[in-house]
């Protein structure tokens, strides 16, 4: 199945939805300009959050980008414009506000990074469970190129999930990474040719698709909240609890012992 939403938004090159199965995707659909995101495209993605997110069918979610890059990040033309109109309630708190609801998104994601990762697409990126990407990508964040103050969840993103060192580099320098060092930093979780790209995202997807959703969305849940230092214990404790009782562990305990894949 494959669906963009209609609305503002141009249907042309808005990001698309695919479902296959227990697998969404969703594609960034720019090309021309390196998937660089328009201000309508932040409300197609949470609209997208929300359907995938609805559908219990729904494991796992993919998301990549057209062509040649993953994406040039939020369009700069907006920043400029609502710097000049100085208003309160802005396309860029919106920006954030999508990338948090990325990452609190109860399935687990993969990031297929194509090609490119620049800007606000970045965190984009980070705020997805697993990253993988081509042996020739780079990433770029021009924040202090641009005299920009970075939102305060993105920072704490970066620093959570990459460390304090990393984040400064990246942030204060504004320099250029490639592909191998992202994976060092820990920001790949595996980096691989292009022509392998597919294959190992479609592993990983399987592996994800296949385990006890109720037990990987709660663990999920938990694992963000210690990042952020903000962990609900009570609630996280229920959640373990529940699980000793559930009919997920029951299947899982069985096929462990009859030696087969469990049916979740």
């Amino acid at each position: 199945m494959q669906s963009g939403v209609s609305g503002s938004a141009d249907l042309a090159s808005a990001p698309l939805l695919e479902v296959h199965g227990a697998r969404a995707n969703i594609r960034l659909n720019r090309p021309k300009h390196l998937n660089r995101l328009q201000p309508d495209d932040l409300d197609v993605l949470m609209e997208l959050f929300d359907r995938i997110e609805a559908d219990p069918a729904i494991r796992v979610l993919v998301l990549t980008g057209t062509g040649r890059a993953f994406s040039a990040g939020y369009d700069l033309g907006s920043i400029a414009e609502r710097a000049a109109t100085a208003q309160e309630q802005t396309a860029g708190s919106a920006f954030e506000v999508m990338v948090n609801r990325l990452e609190d998104i109860a399935v687990p994601t993969i990031c297929r990074l194509n090609g490119g990762v620049y800007g606000g697409s970045t965190d984009l990126a980070l705020a997805c469970d697993f990253r993988i990407g081509i042996d020739n990508c780079e990433m770029f964040m021009p924040a202090a190129r641009l005299g920009l103050h970075y939102y305060k969840s993105g920072i704490q993103r970066y620093v959570s999930r990459l460390g304090l060192d990393n984040a400064k580099r990246l942030f204060l320098t504004a320099e250029r990474v490639g592909a191998a060092e992202m994976l060092r930093i820990g920001y790949l979780t595996s980096m691989v040719p292009a022509e392998a790209l597919d294959e190992e995202v479609d592993r990983l997807a399987a592996i994800l698709a296949a385990n006890a959703p109720i037990a990987m969305r709660g663990m999920k849940r938990a694992i963000n909240e210690i990042a952020r230092g903000r962990l609900d214990e009570e609630a996280a404790d229920h959640r373990h609890r529940e699980s000793m009782r559930s009919a997920e562990i029951k299947e899982g305990i069985k096929a462990f012992a009859e030696k087969r894949p469990p049916k979740f």
